[in-house]
Order: C-alpha cells, then sequence, then structure tokens
C-alpha cells in the first residue's frame, strides 16, 4: 500500500512548482477480495458498466465524447398537455422521436466517437439505437467524475448536442468493462490516456467496513508523500525529535533569570509526553523508557535515540528507518500552541444556568 501512495502522488505531483492537487487521484473500493488486490490504475476507474450488455466490453484507441446533455427529445419549459385521439397521431409522435434519436446519433457518429460518457440517463429507445449504431455508452456518470475524465483524456465538456465535435473528443488508449469476482458488480476502467495526471487507487478488502478503514490509511499515507514534495527535509520519528527539543529548551530555560523560565521548562516537559505515549501504547514502561532514551541521547551524542514500537526497545530511528515529514512535526506543534495559547486567553468560563 506505501508503494501505491509513493507511486499514485508521484504520478500527479508538479515537481516544478512543488505541489500536488490531491483531487487528480480518486480512491474507489469494492467488497470482494483481499487487501493485497489492491491497485493503483494509471487512468480512471468508474463505477459503472456498459448500458447495453451486447455492446464491447474492450475498446482499443477509444475517442471518447462526454455529454452532460440527455439522450431525448427537447422538453418544453412551460406545463402543457398532448392529446392523442387515433393511431396516426401516435405514430407521428413516435416518428418524430425517433428522428430526434437517429439525429443525435448521428451527431456523435459524425465526430468520430466511438465511446459515450453521458452525466445523465436515456431510454431503451435511445439504447437499442446506439447498439445498432456499433456506439458503446456509458450512463449516470457523475459530476466529479466527468471533470476526472475531461482532465485525464483531455477531452472538452459538451452541453449540447449542437457542440459536437471531433476536437473536443477526449482519447485513451484502453477502456475495458471487468466484472468482479462472482459478483455482478461491474467496473469501467479508462487506461493510458492522453492526459495521464489523474489516477485511480482501487481498494478491495472482505467488507465495507474494512475499504473504509484502508481508504483512510491511504489518504494519510498520500498526505505524507505530497508534505514530502513540498518539503524533503525529515526528521527521525520515535520521539527522538521531542527528546531532543525537550532537552535543548531546558538548556536555555536555565539561561534565563525571569519566571519565563517556568514556562519554557513546561513546555519541554510537553514535549516529552509524545515520545511516552508511543512507550505506553507499546506496552512499554514509560518513565524507564524516556529516561533510557534521554541518557543514551546525551551518553552518545546522538540525537536518533527514540522509543521503537515495533520491537518494544530503545533504538537508533535512523537505523530502523523511522522517521517523518519535518513540515508535519512543524505544523503539529504550532497547532498544538496554539491551542494552548487560545485556552490560556479564557479567563472565565460561564456555565449554562448559573448567570442571575
Amino acid at each position: 500500500m506505501s508503494q501505491i501512495a509513493v507511486d499514485a502522488i508521484l504520478s500527479v505531483a508538479d515537481l516544478e512548482r512543488k505541489d500536488v492537487n490531491l483531487n487528480l487521484i480518486k480512491v474507489e473500493g469494492k467488497a470482494g477480495g483481499k487487501m493485497e488486490d489492491s491497485q493503483l490504475i494509471r487512468g480512471i476507474l468508474l463505477n459503472k458498466c456498459m448500458s447495453h450488455p451486447q455492446m464491447p466490453k474492450n475498446i482499443e484507441d477509444a475517442k471518447i465524447v462526454i455529454l452532460t446533455c440527455a439522450f431525448e427529445p427537447p422538453k418544453a419549459k412551460t406545463k402543457y398537455s398532448l392529446e392523442i385521439k387515433n393511431a396516426e397521431q401516435y405514430k407521428a409522435l413516435d416518428k418524430a422521436e425517433q428522428e430526434w434519436f437517429i439525429e443525435m446519433v448521428q451527431k456523435v457518429k459524425d465526430s468520430g466517437a466511438n465511446l459515450v460518457m453521458c452525466q445523465w440517463g436515456f431510454d431503451d429507445e435511445a439504447n437499442h439505437l446506439l447498439l445498432q449504431n456499433k456506439l458503446p455508452a456509458i450512463r449516470w456518470v457523475g459530476g466529479t467524475e466527468i471533470e476526472l475524465l475531461a482532465i485525464a483524456t483531455g477531452a472538452r465538456i459538451v452541453p449540447r448536442f449542437e457542440d459536437i465535435s471531433s476536437e473536443k473528443l477526449g482519447k485513451a488508449g484502453k477502456v475495458r468493462e471487468l466484472e468482479l469476482g462472482t459478483t455482478k458488480e461491474n467496473i469501467v476502467i479508462v487506461e493510458d490516456c492522453a492526459n495521464s495526471n489523474a489516477v485511480t487507487i482501487f481498494v478491495r478488502g472482505g467488507n465495507i467496513m474494512i475499504i473504509e478503514e484502508i481508504k483512510r490509511s491511504i489518504h494519510d499515507a498520500l498526505c505524507v508523500v505530497r508534505n514530502l514534495i513540498r518539503d524533503n527535509r525529515i526528521i527521525y520519528g520515535g520521539g527522538a525529535a521531542e527528546l531532543t527539543c525537550s532537552q535543548k529548551v531546558s538548556l536555555e530555560a536555565d539561561k534565563v533569570s525571569s519566571l519565563e523560565q517556568y514556562v519554557m521548562r513546561g513546555f519541554a516537559d510537553a514535549l516529552e509526553e509524545i515520545p511516552l505515549a508511543l512507550a505506553s501504547n507499546c506496552g512499554m514502561p514509560g518513565i524507564k523508557s524516556i529516561a533510557e532514551a534521554k541518557a543514551r541521547q546525551i551518553n552518545e551524542s546522538n540525537p536518533w535515540i527514540g522509543v521503537e514500537c515495533n520491537t518494544s526497545t530503545v533504538s537508533d530511528m535512523k537505523e530502523r528507518n523511522v522517521f517523518e515529514t519535518l513540515i508535519g512535526k512543524q505544523q503539529q506543534l504550532l497547532l498544538a500552541t496554539q491551542v494552548v495559547k487560545m485556552i490560556l486567553k479564557i479567563d472565565d468560563v460561564i456555565k449554562q444556568g448559573t448567570v442571575g
């Protein structure tokens, strides 16, 4: 999963500007299978299927038209009623509808498109005409998915059939529909897009709860890698950085003769709570572990000594490859300090029902 997170960020990262647009990374999950079946798709995954079961499931060199208009005859904008009194009138109405549908399908065919992505649905008559004209289609594609498709394939979103042209088509190397195991759920994968700056992480798991937990973990991992793109400086984890900072703040507090030295010592003690919590959470004796880590840092002049939770030992975090981003740690300490300052500014609390 860590490799998937790194590959996803590097696929969408702008290394010149040192920025990452997480909106280009879509995370989708389907129940069934195991976590190891999760994969990174360099394209877009849609929780959809072809609108007709007889439409082709694999389309090579796809030319995609993205529509935000419905495959249906135009409707009057005001209330109206239509009375049909005989069979000839019904046939005339049916013929007019057929002509509308045929004209719509022909405009799509004339543009050179061989796949239709529609934000809205269409009835069985339009679906049948699309099948007859060998024009695969996918309906009810969501707004966010349409935007990602447009970015990935280089397509222009078309709001009216009159605006369809070959210049507005998106291109993808392959579009395929897959069935997931023995379930009746299908997905559509759009791969080898003209603009590959949009990727999808496809998560598998035993049930919905596991999938949601994996999604949250992947999001955290993506944010960590994004922070490294923005600022590649790192510090070593396991509470090593906090212990080193605590000792440095304590030394500086000794040089202050005013009351501020107590504030500085309080800040230094607060920094030790992080490695203390790490040690307690992994079953180690908290105070003893912190004392050992501080002693080793001083005696060995090694600021990388911290709490190693996997082996429940006090170890060198550099040798154990335990590290975290500097920018993330800075934000954590700044936010915690700001919260404490905000609380200290509160001089009184009025409880409900105590006034008067």
